[in-house]
C-alpha cells in the first residue's frame, strides 16, 4: 500500500504576542485509500496541524512529504498548484461562490488547474454531481440551496480534480444529525469505490469511530 502523505517533526511556534509551542514533534502517515480522523479538545492542534498537511500554512519545522515529493520549503505559486491538484479540501463553512451556480461552483479548480477543456470539465462536473444525488441543483445559484445541499457541493468541488486525498476541517460541524449522515456516508463510498485516502478533523465521536484509524491530540502532541 502506497503511503499518500507523511510529516516528519513538525514542529510549529506561533510566535506573537508571545511563544506558544503549537505543534510538538509531530509524525504521522496517510496511506492510499485510508480513512483517518483526527480528534481532541479544542485548542489541541487539529486544525494547525491540518492546515500545514494541506501546504496551507507554510509556517512550521520538519518536513512533509506527498506524493513521494517533499514538499517543504517549496515556492507559494508551485504550492498552489500542488493544493489544487493533488488535495481535495472540505471545510466547516462551504465558502460557495453564492452569486455563482452550484455547477460553476464545483468547475473553478477545475478552471484554475486548466488541464482540460471546459466542455470536459463541465461533464467532470455534472458526473460528481450526479454521483452526490444533486445534479438537479446544477444550474440553481448556490445561495438558494440548503445548508446539507451546500456541503455536498463543496465536497464535489473538492472532487473536481481528482485529488489524492481530501480534508476535511470539521465537515459536520454545522450540519444537523441527517445531514452529517449523509457526509459521513459519501466519504465512506469515496474511500470504497474509488480508493480516496482522506483525513477528517472532527469533535464527533461517533463520525470518528467509524472511520479506519482516529489521531488523538493532546496538547499539540499525537498521543494515540
Amino acid at each position: 500500500m502506497s503511503t499518500v502523505l507523511r510529516c516528519e517533526h513538525i514542529d510549529k511556534h506561533f510566535r506573537k504576542p508571545v511563544d506558544f509551542h503549537v505543534l510538538k514533534d509531530i509524525n504521522l502517515k496517510i496511506d492510499s485509500g485510508e480513512f483517518v480522523s483526527i480528534m481532541g479538545k479544542s485548542g489541541s492542534g487539529k486544525s494547525t496541524l491540518l492546515y500545514i498537511l494541506s501546504t496551507l500554512d507554510t509556517n512550521y519545522e520538519g518536513s512533509l512529504i506527498i506524493n513521494q515529493q517533499l514538499v517543504t520549503g517549496k515556492p507559494k505559486v508551485e504550492l498552489s498548484a500542488i493544493r489544487n491538484e493533488w488535495i481535495g479540501f472540505v471545510f466547516q463553512f462551504h465558502y460557495l461562490l453564492s452569486e455563482f451556480s452550484v455547477l460553476e461552483n464545483v468547475m473553478l479548480p477545475a478552471k484554475k488547474l486548466a488541464k482540460k477543456t471546459i466542455e470536459e470539465i463541465e461533464y467532470d462536473a455534472i458526473e460528481k454531481l450526479k454521483m452526490l444525488h444533486i445534479d438537479h441543483l446544477a444550474k440553481k445559484r448556490a445561495n438558494r440551496i440548503s445548508g446539507g445541499e451546500k456541503q455536498r457541493v463543496a465536497i464535489a468541488r473538492s472532487l473536481i480534480n481528482d485529488p489524492l486525498i481530501l480534508m476535511g476541517d470539521e465537515p459536520t460541524g454545522n450540519l444537523d444529525t441527517h445531514n452529517s449522515e449523509n457526509v459521513f456516508q459519501i466519504f465512506k463510498r469515496l474511500k470504497e469505490e474509488q480508493g480516496l485516502s482522506l483525513l477528517v478533523v472532527t469533535h464527533d465521536p461517533d463520525f470518528a469511530e467509524r472511520t479506519d484509524r482516529i489521531i488523538q491530540m493532546e496538547d499539540g502532541r499525537i498521543i494515540s
